[in-house]
């Protein structure tokens, strides 16, 4: 299974991964692309079932799409990088350093979810409606929890990008990716992690609430926590003034 990816910033730089959102592709990243990319190697990619990779029949799962990324650093001969990612992407973070720490030094994951907190039936519904219908029918859903409505007005040209993010994924690939989230459970291997991670959730935040992110932080040793006020799920995008500070201590 080969990811599609884009690589930014100098040749001999410390490698950054970048994992996106479920229905979001590595467009996503612009906000913090230009930034990161000064001073790391940046390899932002997709998910498989998103933007230019492949997008196989499903079910996947969370293994699926974390031995994926194990397998881009093999292709780039990167023997080890960071890593950063949010919601899907988060929730591979976790599974990456839970089963693969020694290709990875530190992570920054944004929003993760560590188990389907609404339940797996609730994944099962979203992939069944999105076979049936196409994602269409659950983006202006999506967009509701992804930004508060005051960034939202207030953003309209940023907040279609998005949205073209969301209809333009594979529904095979989004329905398959809502499977492996919904059948998902890293919490029993949380103490095992090593490296250091920087957990960061948002105030406002519905897809993975606050509540079901913080005690992740005294589950993960050493890890450090940080809440974002006046945010929604898509804290990256809306958010870089805060986020690539943050990421950037982390990181270096």
């Amino acid at each position: 299974m080969r990811l599609d990816y884009q690589v930014s910033g100098p040749e001999k730089a410390p490698v950054v991964l970048l994992g996106t959102s479920l229905g979001a592709t590595r467009a996503m990243w612009a906000p913090q692309l230009e930034t990161l990319s000064e001073r790391f190697r940046v390899i932002a990619f997709d998910h498989r079932g998103h933007g230019g990779s492949e997008a196989p029949p499903g079910p996947y799962s969370i293994e699926d799409l974390g031995g994926d990324v194990v397998e881009l650093l093999n292709e780039l001969l990167v023997e080890q990088a960071a890593y950063v990612g949010i919601s899907l992407g988060g929730a591979v973070g976790l599974w990456l350093a839970e089963n693969a720490p020694d290709r990875f030094s530190r992570f920054a994951l944004f929003c993760p979810p560590a188990y389907p907190a609404t339940g797996a039936q609730m994944w099962t519904d979203r992939a069944a409606q999105v076979r049936a219908e196409g994602t269409k029918a659950i983006t202006e859903a999506t967009l509701k929890r992804w930004f508060l409505p005051e960034y939202a007005d207030a953003h309209a040209d940023e907040v279609e990008q998005i949205r073209q993010q969301l209809l333009n994924t594979s529904d095979e690939g989004y329905a398959a990716c809502c499977e492996a989230l919904g059948a998902m459970d890293l919490r029993d291997k949380l103490g095992d992690i090593t490296a250091p991670v920087l957990l960061v959730t948002a105030e406002g935040d519905t897809s993975i609430p606050p509540e079901t992110v913080v005690p992740l932080a005294s589950q993960i040793p050493g890890a450090h926590l940080e809440i974002i006020p006046d945010a929604a799920h898509l804290v990256t995008y809306s958010h870089p003034d805060l986020i690539n500070p943050l990421l950037l201590a982390h990181l270096t």
